[in-house]
């Protein structure tokens, strides 16, 4: 049999030699995981120079497959080639290859010469699946390569930093981490076990422990941590440890940095715009005040125990994000089975407001307030186009192309859910971004059929 050619070039709009030194970058491989594909990574990263090998876990259906695979043909600013050592495929050479198209921009071309397993059999079987995952996986990369080296440029030159995070293996965390690596910065994880790698840090925010030495160094904070939301029914010990996991964390970080003579520049920690509570059509900036429940009185907390390092002389940004789009977590990921047996509906009546945030202007958020110095007190991480749930609903169903007909009726919900369905499934928040907007983040992805499409590469 002879071998399959997959190949796919893009225009980027910065010079070779950073798009090279991007994929050089440790992370650059993390980041170029589709969040749709089950896919894990050996932490090691020996590089991409000549010799150096990568082992990767992927998930197709059921099964579980490991790949090895070793770089070659690495030429400085130009290209490098990845050859398949072991792994599902009979033969398998990935060429990267930078193409100067002028001094500010370049080509960037990904060339794959493949050939499947057990011969004519697994050609037949297989040829038109490998074909459409390559093509869905490799635009998706494209479209993140381009969008991170470009939409970071107007920037300018940006100093390297030293950023602790805590809440890394979440859904956030895990996008931000190696997309802050690909960016150039050191990143440094709290970890609740015993800190067994250069990039980890152990903490353990419950009983208020964390060397305070440890954070002299950092330029700046960035804590996610917290307890998940809607990990089950609202019973008096769960709302407990979503309650304490937050203000343990913020303020556990908070005390250690007190104690350091050098502060990081900024302190950035999570919050969400539950803060509001059920607030019909009414439009929330920053300015407006609480709501009534659970989630506000939570969110409130949260946010003051973080504003302990205001207090510091450090700049504290609270970011109130919504529902953040990751077919790898979260609301989304929730919802997918449902929508993809065509089984899926509106939550209620549908009209309540949902404030959202694609994955990956989640972490743009982010990282815009560690540069910014514009962005301190609370700031809504939302889209600019917040949807009621039956668009929502209806838009999924159309990116998916599968029907959304059967509706969950509020009293389904409230006896499936309790009274966090009250506060987050039927709950009706309309926050718009008024911070990021006057500080100038470029949203990646400002409507909701272009958000889904991208995450769910569509």
């Amino acid at each position: 049999m002879r071998d399959e050619v997959f190949t796919l070039s893009s225009r980027i709009a910065r010079p070779a030699a950073e798009v090279f030194a991007w994929h050089e970058r440790p992370g650059a491989l993390q980041r170029l995981c589709p969040p749709w594909e089950r896919i894990e990574t050996d932490d090691a990263d020996s590089g991409i120079h000549d010799g150096a090998r990568a082992v990767v876990r992927a998930k197709v259906g059921p099964f579980w497959s490991t790949w090895q695979v070793e770089h070659r043909d690495y030429v400085a600013g130009k290209q490098f080639r990845d050859g398949l050592l072991s792994g599902p495929f009979a033969r398998w050479e990935h060429l990267h290859e930078f193409t100067p198209d002028g001094a500010d921009a370049c080509v960037l071309t990904d060339t794959i010469s493949y050939r499947l397993p057990y011969g004519g059999i697994g050609h037949a079987a297989g040829a038109a699946f490998t074909r459409r995952k390559l093509a869905r996986m490799f635009a998706w990369r494209h479209a993140v390569t381009r969008a991170d080296l470009e939409s970071v440029a107007h920037y300018g030159a940006v100093r390297p930093m030293q950023i602790v995070v805590a809440g890394a293996s979440g859904l956030v965390g895990r996008a931000l981490v190696p997309f802050l690596r690909t960016q150039g910065h050191e990143v440094i994880r709290l970890v609740r076990h015993r800190a067994s790698k250069d990039d980890e840090l152990s903490w353990d925010p419950e009983a208020g422990e964390l060397y305070a030495g440890k954070l002299e160094d950092a330029d700046a904070i960035v804590n996610l941590s917290g307890e998940n939301i809607a990990g089950g029914r609202w019973n008096a010990a769960r709302r407990e440890r979503i309650l304490r996991s937050r203000v343990d964390a913020a303020r556990t970080l908070v005390t250690a940095l007190a104690k350091n003579s050098r502060r990081p520049s900024v302190f950035i920690n999570a919050a969400a715009v539950g803060f509001y509570g059920e607030r019909g059509d009414e439009l929330m900036t920053e300015a407006d005040g609480i709501g009534q429940g659970f989630l506000p009185e939570v969110c409130l907390a949260w946010e003051t125990h973080a504003e302990g390092a205001a207090r510091l002389g450090i700049r504290t940004a609270l970011m109130r994000f919504g529902v953040v789009l990751s077919p790898a977590g979260g609301a989304l990921a929730k919802m997918l089975p449902a929508f993809w047996c065509g089984v899926g509906g509106r939550f209620g009546n549908g009209r309540q407001w949902m404030s959202w945030i694609s994955i990956d202007d989640a972490i743009g958020a982010i990282h815009h307030a560690l540069l910014e110095k514009r962005c301190a007190g609370p700031i809504n991480t939302v889209s600019p186009a917040a949807v009621i749930n039956a668009e929502f609903v209806k838009t999924l169903s159309r990116v998916l192309h599968r029907p959304a007909v059967f509706p969950i009726p509020a009293a389904g919900l409230r006896l499936l859910f309790g009274e966090m369905a009250n506060e987050t499934l039927l709950a009706s928040t309309r926050a718009v971004p008024e911070i990021l907007t006057a500080t100038g983040y470029r949203f990646r992805h400002p409507d909701l059929a272009t958000a889904l499409a991208h995450v769910l590469g569509r």
